[in-house]
């Protein structure tokens, strides 16, 4: 079920990516997949009832989590964050160009 949702959120995003005609708001939606992608991400290395993969040899029953998509997901979430901060950059100087954050009045702009 969580996989559905994480599913879903990843089709809101790229919904956003493919319809909509406003810079912001195609940005938003790839924020939006980004977010998809890690918490499905995180979702694989979780075990219902898993500890922290601390090794405890006293209790060698336990259920540890997989640490390894967890940190995949720290580095895709700061790569993310510099991805963000270049495309709100050239965001803004389109915009400082053009006037504009529509696509289709920037294409015609294009000249």
């Amino acid at each position: 079920m969580v996989y559905f949702l994480s599913f879903l959120l990843l089709l809101i995003g790229l919904y956003c990516i493919v319809t909509k005609k406003n810079l912001l708001k195609i940005i938003i939606g790839l924020v939006i997949v980004e977010y998809a992608v890690n918490l499905f991400l995180v979702l694989l290395g979780y075990k219902k009832g898993g500890h922290a993969p601390i090794i405890n040899l006293t209790v060698p029953e336990w259920i540890y989590v997989d640490p390894l998509p967890q940190a995949l997901v720290l580095t895709a979430i700061v790569i993310g964050l510099a991805v963000l901060a270049l495309v709100v950059a050239i965001a803004i100087r389109i915009y400082e160009r053009y006037g504009t954050f529509d696509i289709t009045q920037i294409r015609k702009l294009r000249g």
